[in-house]
Parts: structure tokens; C-alpha cells; sequence
């Protein structure tokens, strides 16, 4: 009985140091079933599964990973499912200077492809889908730590290998895995501005087409 007792105590002291180990890196899960075994909220509680499955085909394993890092004047926060089938959803959320979003704007209306951009928006929350498989959001955000009076807080989001949904599905499915990400990234970073976000922007079936560089 002594030694199942040192075993049991052995065993727990492992696992605890492993689960401490994987928390300090962030929150990564791997699972041997598929997308369908992930958390119901993957990367920390960031997205919706059922969002991420609409998106990538099935597939024999999946893996989720969702990461904070804090620094001086900002953080990042990345998100990504994987599955063994070599398809991935991918958001990066990150701070930076400047409340105007014409900078912005401007950056990814330069990336456009041969697809036709589409903003929606929510008061001062604006969304650009420039391409079934890469959407941007942008917010008005100052962080914890920072001392400059206007930042911002944007999410950048797209598709890695085969997809389940195509065309205006997919596209507007990654928009909504962007906006997810923001609000969850907002508030795990702890941006100074109180704010109550819709549940979701609007459709992009009732958004605007740009054909302007600047809008």
C-alpha cells in the first residue's frame, strides 16, 4: 500500500508539473479524434469549435493552441487549430500605435488579390475581408501598460491548406473567427477602454465593396 501511495503521489507531482509547464507557454491540446474533440471554445475560450469545424475539413487529430504575451507598451495574441491533414485557421491579434484607421485601411487594402474587399462595421470596430482566406479587423485599444494616449488593437486571420468551406462561406467564416478573436484578445489584454462589443458584426452580404484605396 506504500508503494501504490508513493506511486499515486509520484504521478500527481508529474502531471502537476507538466500542466504548470504547458501553462506557462500558453494553453496548447491534442486530441485523437479530431476538430470534434477540441474544447468547445478553443484557444483559451478565444473562438467558437463549431466555427473552426464549418471552416476546416475532418480530420484523424487536431491541435489548438491560444498564447498571451504582455510587453511594455502592448501584447499579442495568437490563436491556431491544426489538424493532421495539413489545414490550419490562424489569428494573430496585436497593439500598435495610432487611433485612425486609415493607417490600416491602407496596409491591407495593399495586400488585395484579384478579390474584391469588403468592410462591414460596428461603431468604431471596422472589418476588411480582402479574400475568402484572409480577413483583418481593427479597434481602437490602449493597453494596461502603455503610456501613449491612442493605440489599437488589430487581428489579422487566414486559412493554411485545404478548406471544408469555400467561396463567400469560407470568407465570411474566417471574418467571423477575426472578430472573435478580437473581443477575446481585448479583454484578456486588458485594453483600458470599456467596451461592449455586438455579439457579431454584421454580414458581409451587407457590407460595402471597396473600390477606393481610402474610404
Amino acid at each position: 500500500m506504500r508503494t501504490g501511495t508513493r506511486r499515486t503521489k509520484a504521478l500527481t507531482a508529474a502531471l502537476t508539473t507538466l500542466a504548470l509547464a504547458s501553462g506557462a507557454l500558453g494553453y496548447t491540446h491534442f486530441f485523437t479524434r479530431g476538430i470534434d474533440r477540441l474544447p468547445g471554445r478553443p484557444c483559451g475560450g478565444a473562438v467558437d469549435r463549431a466555427l473552426v469545424a464549418s471552416a476546416l475539413p475532418s480530420a484523424r487529430t487536431a491541435e489548438e493552441r491560444g498564447k498571451l504575451e504582455q510587453g511594455l507598451h502592448g501584447f499579442t495574441f495568437q490563436c491556431y487549430v491544426h489538424t493532421s491533414g495539413d489545414s490550419s485557421l490562424v489569428g494573430d491579434a496585436q497593439t500598435g500605435k495610432g487611433s485612425d484607421p486609415n493607417a490600416w485601411y491602407a496596409h491591407y487594402l495593399s495586400k488585395r488579390r484579384d478579390d474584391t474587399p469588403i468592410e462591414v462595421s460596428s461603431g468604431d470596430i471596422r472589418a476588411l475581408s480582402l479574400s475568402p482566406d484572409l480577413a483583418t479587423v481593427y479597434v481602437p485599444c490602449t493597453p494596461p501598460r502603455s503610456r501613449l494616449p491612442a493605440e489599437n488593437l488589430i487581428v489579422e486571420a487566414t486559412t493554411i491548406g485545404p478548406t471544408r468551406a469555400k467561396g463567400d462561406e469560407l470568407r465570411q467564416v474566417v471574418a467571423d473567427f477575426a472578430y472573435q478573436l478580437l473581443r477575446h484578445a481585448y479583454e484578456a489584454g486588458g485594453c483600458k477602454e470599456a467596451r461592449d462589443f455586438p455579439d457579431a458584426l454584421p454580414r458581409l452580404t451587407e457590407g460595402r465593396v471597396v473600390e477606393e484605396p481610402i474610404g
